[in-house]
């Protein structure tokens, strides 16, 4: 896209921004490869350019190295959501990760160097394509106190803080699941429970292999009591806030 630019005048990140209606920060982005660009932006992008289809060759080529075939379904669901419920143990999740605190946790797997960024790239990806719309989901996340705990004291100071801003957002919440609450059913790993129009309600599975978007009714019901049990033991939004702001504070 620096070329692009250049080509057509040197127009400035700022003015591309300004023509595709999107932040500088996203144009910054696809240019550094940490962001690639989702099926309309790219068209967007190339009628701005005059690039023909360029863009979405690209864009579509690094796709195809992207997310394992099981995970491909899921992000469009995400996105399109009404309503997000989501749960937590182990680690942040991913839609509220820092870019530093994502890259240590996929670090930690099999992943070559090159695969991380790959994957890092998806995950920040995600983000944007959730947060970033005019009106993003209502999403409530329920995330153990123990996951908070757990990773380098820097990545984590930012982390945190990041965690307490987010859930300042009028259409996001966040409730932490403290070590008082002893053994709870959320223990049993994570989940996504999403409500998406012409959808209806699916979710989302992930273990160790691979992942699985689920939508048998008798699963997802028994995925929503589980989500409601949950949600029960964890904090209220705003005691939440307190205790991720003071466990920053300590570190």
């Amino acid at each position: 896209m620096k070329y692009l630019r250049a080509a057509k005048g040197g127009l400035t990140q700022e003015r591309v921004a300004e023509q595709l209606n999107v932040s500088t920060s996203l144009i910054a982005k696809f240019e550094t490869a940490r962001l690639v660009p989702v099926e309309d932006t790219a068209r967007s992008l190339d009628e701005f350019f005059g690039s023909g289809d360029l863009i979405q060759g690209l864009a579509l080529d690094v796709r195809k190295m992207g997310p394992p075939e099981w995970f491909r379904p899921w992000p469009e669901l995400e996105r399109d959501a009404a309503s997000l419920r989501s749960h937590e143990p182990t680690y942040v999740p991913g839609l509220l990760q820092t870019e530093a605190y994502a890259r240590a946790v996929l670090a930690v797997g099999l992943h070559t160097p090159d695969e991380v960024e790959r994957h890092l790239a998806i995950r920040l990806e995600r983000q944007t394509a959730v947060f970033g719309q005019e009106k993003p989901p209502v999403c409530t996340f329920t995330v153990d106190e123990c996951a908070l705990l757990r990773g380098d004291q820097a990545i984590m100071r930012e982390q945190l803080a990041h965690l307490a801003q987010m859930s300042r957002q009028p259409r996001l919440s966040v409730h932490v699941v403290p070590r008082s609450a002893g053994f709870y059913a959320g223990l049993t790993g994570n989940f996504v429970l999403a409500s998406v129009p012409g959808e209806g309600e699916v979710a989302y599975l992930e273990d160790p292999l691979d992942g699985k978007v689920i939508t048998d009714p008798d699963r997802l019901a028994a995925m929503a009591r589980t989500w409601e049990a949950i949600r029960s033991v964890a904090l209220p939004r705003d005691l939440s806030r307190d205790l991720i702001l003071r466990m920053a504070s300590e570190l």
